[in-house]
């Protein structure tokens, strides 16, 4: 008989325990000794077969009822279950769906993924492909687990210990299993292996070819983003245009010269935004709740305590709520326009941008830069505008180590801390029976109606442990807001990487051996005057875990099995639609607040993709221990990818599109898990098994690092860079400027959005328009005319006034109305339709606006100019689906804005290619979007006659008027360089 087999025979045969000490002899103790008792060995009972089919039907049945439900609803609320179909354009629009029950089967089965990049992007599909790959896996895992290692378990069990009343959940562990019948295990081991790095193989190269239609795409290829780069870390020497453009060139010289624009110090700009957006939230709050029966006011106004900040001569009593927030919106608004106008470009920060004419001399450099960092700078392929996290770029390399260093040592104390209620959890809920030891009342209870509480028991702890989990990543979120990370996309990919490893920790690895640990120490502790060396010999650490495992891992099942329930939820968007009916029913909701409800739900990838990586984490890991865990891991990801398939066609769009960029923290984690299963196998062969047979398994991880590191050298640079090299044609080196092409004028960098953003106006709801005058006092600016000045220089200009031309906004006769001063929304134009095109509610609920047909830094074939400063919250884009419709009626500042007519000199592309040399930010207009104006020309143009490329490549003085000589062409530069 087997070590494992001969320590459990100690136990009954209905009730085997870990180690020792047995359930009922818990009683005997009282108080804190009961309870450390408890502690020693929580899994007394093992969840009886009873809550595994309870578990089992109520999962499965109540996902078939919510799935019903959910078609029957769906054609009747289109704007919950189909919103991207009434807002996307035609490109990105989905399939049409019928108004039948099951209508919206077929739609979702025939979408194809060709088609699924089109409409989802490449983030959506990646995740679709991710989560189709783990179906495919498990089920493959499921035909070894089933056929081969579950037969193999059970039949060795009934050799080594009598059936009795041994549960089969008992039986299918590798409990009483010994001798050759452990051979299985290694067998399986290398072809679960086998069969995870195949999937996994195939994937990436799947992937890999999305990545490159993606580089190849036409939307990509005309985002000013892909020839972009973005310099960090830049010294002071090298903090103008110029310094980019020598920096660059250290990495790689290319055929074309990049247009420098180095960032400018934007002061206290971001933060005064932000401050005057919650400030007009406020208001707006306030004013939905005060005006919430116009004809019937309250007889008291609003009040609010100022904070501490703005208190003045008011101390910590109450003032009026509408009257405060007025004066403080008027307050921000003018520092927002003084800050604006006190821009100084002669004060630079440390990171900058590069675009390139060509894509391939733009990915050249970026390729070469992995390993040059001229004077410590990095350089890389910049994101899109809206990715960026502005108020990172400026630190340090030292500060943004520091803020990691900090976040990690708060996600370790949080992990830690996490480590108590996880356990009373797992003692407790896991296990009714402890509770009833030390609950009186209870146990009484408990012995009348072991059937009913059984089933609770297979019920409420995952249940709980999944409302838990819910929380988590909010916590992990907000702390990686604070841990320098340059982009909201790496960001999110830290958050999953996080999230997994606090998961795989605290969740797996604690939640299933702590009790085994606690004895482990305590024996080694009480009998540590006889040598810790032979106590802990003595305590057959080994043994404990796998009987651990063994008796956990029905708890897994029953939690795996609950999975299903809640990708039924996500797809009948319970809380949504809970969500909106409560607020719409009892609570004041604010115009913008209902537009917003209106609008697409962002899709949580990080939140996801991690559940899904460690739900793959528990199935491996498990696959030995509890063979039955495989079949469950796979049906949920056979019905999450049907259900995830119609969310991101109908439902979820992508906020911040990465490009695919989220799947080799996936490819790294699986292969984590299948080594870490790999230790698990090893861990059951040791106990029971021989030296030989854990000899036979020792490559599998070594195995496993080398596949790894093939698969990036293989695939990796493909994936990211357009190209990794480009011919360079010396002539056109020192000749390039002395053509002049009308595309040549890439003219619009990467700026910070603080410089042109507009700001908020208040939002009222026209029921309450006539009586807006009675409540309310104040100065804002109904054209909202808050752009960047059109040129940072020593001298302020004025800004025009749009109704009066020629006439400065400042002096143009004053014709403000109470009704100009708000933004009121009639109840039909309560919609995200009608604002879909607005940068304030498309940031959010649009990404950067392609999936509307906007996308922001598209550059137009003609003149290389952002399409988005032609058309974004002005002219109409190209498309042959219906805009935004415009509000009716006088209605005051209407929603949205009227379509304004486009400056004759955007509309043509001669006069554009004509502009003269500008500064970084210029231009009102342009400054509307995220990416700004006024970078250095190619060439100059005097006496009639241009210099190229070497008018700078001298190693001399830069741009300057005249030539110098037979020591300025570009072979002198570098050979000065040498």
């Amino acid at each position: 008989m087997s070590p494992l087999a001969s320590m459990s025979g100690s136990t009954t045969a209905s009730d085997p325990t870990v180690g020792s000490v047995n359930g009922s002899e818990c009683t005997e103790y009282q108080g804190a000794r009961q309870l450390l008792c408890l502690v020693a060995n929580p899994f007394t009972n093992t969840v009886h077969q009873i809550a595994v089919f309870s578990a089992l039907g109520y999962s499965v049945g109540t996902m078939i009822l919510i799935t019903l439900a959910f078609s029957i609803m769906r054609p009747h609320n289109s704007v919950v279950y189909a919103p991207k179909l009434k807002y996307a354009d035609d490109k990105h629009a989905p399939p049409r769906i019928g108004k039948g029950i099951f209508a919206w089967f077929w739609p979702v089965a025939s979408t194809k993924e060709a088609e699924l990049v089109e409409k989802v992007g490449l983030d959506a599909t990646i995740f679709l492909r991710f989560t189709r790959m783990c179906r495919d896996m498990f089920l493959l895992v499921t035909v070894v687990a089933i056929a081969i290692l579950l037969p193999a378990n059970v039949i060795s069990s009934k050799k080594n210990k009598p059936v009795g009343d041994l549960g089969f959940l008992i039986l299918s562990t590798p409990q009483y299993v010994t001798g050759a019948a452990l051979w299985v295990h290694v067998v399986c081991a290398w072809a679960i292996n086998i069969i995870v790095a195949f999937f996994l193989w195939r994937n990436y190269a799947a992937v890999t070819r999305l990545r490159r239609q993606y580089l190849e795409s036409t939307e990509y290829l005309k985002a000013l983003h892909s020839r972009t780069l973005m310099i960090t870390d830049i010294p002071s020497a090298s903090r103008t245009d110029e310094g980019i453009l020598r920096l660059t060139d250290q990495v790689e010289q290319t055929n074309g010269l990049p247009r420098a624009a180095i960032a400018r110090n934007v002061k206290e700009l971001p933060e005064l935004i932000e401050e005057h957006d919650k400030a007009v939230r406020d208001l707006e709050i306030v004013l939905a709740k005060y005006l919430k029966s116009p004809d019937n006011l309250p007889a008291n106004r609003p009040t609010v305590t100022p904070s501490k900040k703005y208190r003045n001569n008011n101390g910590s009593q109450k003032v009026d709520a509408i009257y405060y927030l007025t004066d403080r919106i008027g307050e921000l608004e003018m520092e927002i326009k003084h800050v604006r106008e006190s821009i100084d470009k002669r004060n630079p920060m440390p990171f900058g941008f590069a675009s390139y004419e060509r894509i391939e001399d733009a990915h050249t450099v970026a390729f070469a830069a992995k390993k040059k960092h001229p004077q410590g700078t990095t350089i890389k392929m910049a994101p899109r505008p809206n990715d960026l996290i502005w108020k990172n770029l400026p630190l340090s390399k030292k500060d943004r180590n520091w803020k990691r260093f900090i976040n990690n040592f708060w996600i370790a104390i949080l992990t830690l801390i996490w480590i108590a209620p996880n356990a009373l959890i797992a003692i407790f809920l896991s296990n009714l029976t402890n509770l009833a030891n030390i609950w009186g009342g209870f146990k009484k209870e408990f012995e009348h109606h072991v059937t009913i509480w059984s089933i609770v028991q297979g019920i409420a702890s995952p249940a709980l442990t999944s409302l838990v989990y819910l929380i988590l990543p909010i916590i992990f979120r907000r702390l990686s807001i604070h841990a320098g990370d340059t982009t909201k996309t790496s960001r999110e990919r830290h958050v999953a990487t996080k999230l997994f490893a606090f998961f795989v920790f605290n969740n797996l690895v604690v939640f299933s051996t702590f009790s085994v640990l606690f004895t482990f120490v305590s024996f080694v502790v009480s009998h540590k005057d006889k040598g810790v060396w032979d106590a802990i010999k003595k305590g057959k650490i080994l043994l404990h875990l796998v009987i651990g495992l063994c008796q956990v891992s029905p708890f897994w099942l029953t939690w795996l099995l609950q999975r299903n329930l809640g990708a039924a939820a996500d797809l009948a968007q319970v809380l949504n639609l809970t969500w909106g009916w409560f607020n719409r029913t009892f609570m004041s909701a604010t115009p913008r607040q209902i537009i917003e409800w209106t609008a697409p739900p962002a899709m949580d990838y990080a939140v996801y993709y991690n559940y899904f990586l460690f739900y793959a984490t528990v199935a491996l890991c498990f696959v030995t221990v509890q063979p039955l865990v495989v079949p469950v891991t796979a049906f949920y990801f056979a019905a999450d990818y049907w259900l995830k398939k119609y969310l991101l066609l109908y439902v979820l769009i992508t906020k911040t599109e990465s490009g695919g960029q989220y799947w080799r923290i996936l490819f790294n984690r699986l292969v984590f898990a299948t080594i870490f299963a790999d230790f698990i196998i090893a861990l059951v062969l040791k106990s029971a098994g021989t030296w030989v047979m854990i000899g036979v398994m020792a490559p599998l991880p070594l195995l496993l690092i080398g596949f790894k590191l093939y698969c990036a050298s293989t695939f990796d640079d493909q994936n990211e860079f357009y190209t990794r090299a480009t011919l360079k044609d010396p002539e056109h080196l020192t000749d390039a400027g002395h053509k002049t092409r009308k595309n040549d004028r890439v003219s619009t960098k990467f700026g910070h959005p603080a410089l042109y953003s507009k700001i908020m106006t208040p939002m009222v709801h026209a029921k309450a328009q006539h009586v807006i005058g009675q409540v309310y006092r104040g100065r804002l600016n109904p054209d909202n005319n808050m752009s960047a000045p059109v040129d940072y220089t020593d001298i302020a200009m004025d800004p025009m006034s749009r109704d009066i031309p020629g006439k400065s906004a400042r002096f143009a006769p004053e014709q403000q109305k109470e009704s100009d001063i708000f933004e009121v929304v009639p109840e039909s134009h309560l919609d995200f339709g009608y604002f879909k095109d607005r940068t304030d509610f498309s940031e959010e609920h649009g990404g950067d606006g392609e999936l509307y047909g906007r996308p922001q830094d598209l550059v137009s074939e003609r003149s290389s100019t952002p399409r988005s400063f032609l058309d974004r919250d002005g002219g109409s884009p190209s498309s042959s689906r219906a805009s935004s419709p415009v509000p009716e009626g006088g209605f005051g500042r209407q929603s949205p804005q009227e379509l304004r007519q486009i400056n004759s000199a955007y509309q043509n592309p001669s006069r554009q290619s004509s502009a003269g040399r500008g500064n970084l930010y210029s231009s009102g207009n342009e400054s509307e979007r995220n990416l700004l104006s006024g970078a250095q020309p190619i060439g100059t143009i005097e006496n009639e006659q241009q210099y190229g490329l070497d008018r700078w490549r001298t190693g001399g003085s830069g741009y300057i008027g005249l030539p110098q000589g037979e020591e300025t062409g570009y072979e002198a530069y570098r050979g000065g360089g040498r």
